[in-house]
């Protein structure tokens, strides 16, 4: 009996993300610019024309996953409360989004920051740029709330010390004390002590080293 074209796309979809799941395991372990397409299809278990079919270029599969990851960070137009409850939140949702999500995280990182393919995340942040700037306007405007001389500056320097945790979590992840850190960021923004713990292991605070 013919396949129903809903099973047809259910198949397609699991197809496609099962390739995406491959191509981040592979850029994980080896790097964007040292990973090769037959090297992503050999881990997705699937013919290289089935790869092609969905993503023509090594690109257009980095370009995917940012694409999901930015949209991740989206996330936080949906945090409701007061600014300072608010404020909380976006902390709390971006170290649990770090220590959750390393793979990307590390890929995100490093195509960031490698000249070869810096442009690559620039266009993929590019054609988000009008979601991205809600989220920048979504967190300016809880530091207005909450009194900030310069809440577009209060954004930024937000952003860019999260981002510094991310990239330590993701060298440092075995030695890294993500809650004592969130702590410290809490009582820096005079915010209330969590009651409780973010839902990873978090080592006591010694000496970050790689293991």
């Amino acid at each position: 009996m013919p396949r129903s074209a809903s099973l047809n796309r259910e198949l397609r979809e699991r197809s496609r993300e099962r390739i995406l799941a491959a191509a981040l395991e592979v850029f994980a372990a080896k790097g964007y610019e040292a990973a090769s397409i037959s090297e992503i299809t050999a881990v997705a278990g699937v013919s290289r024309g089935l790869v092609a079919y969905y993503f023509a270029t090594k690109e257009q599969l980095a370009a995917e996953l940012l694409d999901r990851w930015l949209d991740g960070i989206a996330g936080i137009l949906s945090i409701q409360g007061t600014p300072d409850e608010r404020l909380a939140g976006i902390i709390d949702g971006a170290l649990t989004a770090a220590a959750a999500s390393l793979p990307i995280q590390r890929l995100a990182i490093s195509l960031m920051m490698q000249p070869g393919t810096h442009d690559v995340f620039a266009r993929v942040e590019d054609a988000k740029s009008e979601r991205l700037s809600l989220v920048e306007d979504a967190i300016r405007d809880v530091f207005a709330a909450r009194g900030a001389a310069d809440p577009a500056v209060e954004e930024m320097l937000l952003r860019a010390t999260l981002e510094g945790v991310t990239v330590k979590l993701a060298i440092y992840r075995e030695t890294f004390p993500l809650e004592a850190v969130r702590r410290r960021l809490y009582a820096g923004y005079s915010l209330p002590e969590p009651t409780t713990p973010l839902p990873f292991a978090s080592p006591p605070v010694d000496r970050l080293r790689a293991k």
